[in-house]
């Protein structure tokens, strides 16, 4: 399996859903720890780590269900708590 990619998990009764692998959600904690400032918004995020919008959009949602990330009013991905974060 390439790195950053997700597995297709199929079921007859709903559309195909992306899990996104340990690797990838990984990789993109680190960039959120590195930079606690970063905020991308779900295309930005998709660029950033040249996913498709699927397993992106998973990715991101796993982070944000085990309390890592957070998402803003306007959509944009933050790491959670940084919006009380002081400079």
């Amino acid at each position: 399996m390439a790195i950053g990619r997700s597995v297709v998990s199929p079921s007859p009764a709903s559309p195909p859903v992306a899990v996104p692998n340990a690797m990838l959600v990984d990789r993109i904690r680190s960039e959120f720890s590195e930079m606690p400032g970063l905020r991308l918004t779900l295309l930005q995020a998709r660029r950033l780590f040249a996913l498709d919008i699927v397993t992106c959009s998973s990715a991101l949602s796993a982070l944000q269900a085990c309390g890592f990330l957070a998402q803003t009013r306007d959509g944009a991905f933050i790491m959670a708590g940084a919006d009380r974060m002081t400079a």
